[in-house]
């Protein structure tokens, strides 16, 4: 079943949309989606409702919603594209923090204290999701294409609960410099994992469009629900 929910910020100044996929049965966990800067689109819908096919609650919280709400864009239109851009030059990634963290306690309260909850990231989202990682007590966080991780390491030591990290080699985003300061300064972190995938760029784990990579995007997702298997148990 899906629908959408509203979600109060932690510091009791306003409340936030969030797209909502239950699953047929008991929850056996929740998961975070955090979108791209394309908003919480068909695609990251699509990505709750599989999540939600696999027996968890999966929520998508508008980010955005500060500067617009309810921002749907597609990659592969140049305008919207730009748009997309614009917007994330914009965005306050510390309000976005809080907001997924606000989102990591409504699920954790809906479903119990004890309840296990983890999010997974795309592009922008894959930023935060390591951010959110170094940043809450979220239970485990999956990034896909990551941008600026790099920038981030001197967080690494507050993270206490594992990570998954999907890298594109030839991701026009995150140069190879920036891959070889990621694994330099994560590789033996003990709970981070990351992956390569050869030959692919950013997006290509998107579920439609011209960026989507299928054999690629299918493994890295399998890993990643693996892990969610092993981790949100």
């Amino acid at each position: 079943m899906t629908n959408t929910t509203k979600i109060a910020t932690l510091a009791g100044d306003g409340e936030f949309t969030a797209y909502r996929a239950t699953p047929a049965g008991t929850p056996k966990a929740a998961i975070v989606v955090i979108q791209e800067i394309f908003g919480v689109n068909a695609g990251i819908r699509r990505k709750c409702d599989t999540l939600a096919e696999a027996g968890y609650l999966a929520i998508a919280p508008d980010l955005f919603w500060r500067l617009e709400a309810g921002i749907e864009l597609d990659p592969d239109i140049k305008p919207e594209f730009d748009r997309a851009l614009e917007l994330m030059g914009q965005f306050d990634q510390d309000k976005g923090i809080a907001d997924i963290e606000a989102s990591i306690r409504a699920v954790r309260s809906e479903l119990g204290d004890d309840a296990k909850v983890g999010v997974v990231g795309y592009c922008l989202g894959g930023r935060l999701a390591f951010m959110t990682a170094a940043r809450t007590d979220v239970d485990a966080s999956v990034g896909y294409y990551g941008v600026g991780i790099d920038g981030l390491l001197a967080e690494k030591h507050a993270i206490a609960h594992p990570v998954l990290l999907h890298v594109p080699e030839e991701d026009h985003f995150v140069d190879k410099a920036a891959q070889a300061a990621m694994h330099a300064g994560l590789d033996d972190h003990p709970k981070v994992t990351i992956y390569d995938y050869a030959g692919e760029d950013h997006g290509f784990a998107t579920e439609f469009g011209e960026r989507r990579s299928d054999a690629s995007a299918k493994l890295a997702d399998e890993r990643t629900a693996k892990f969610f298997a092993e981790n949100l148990a």
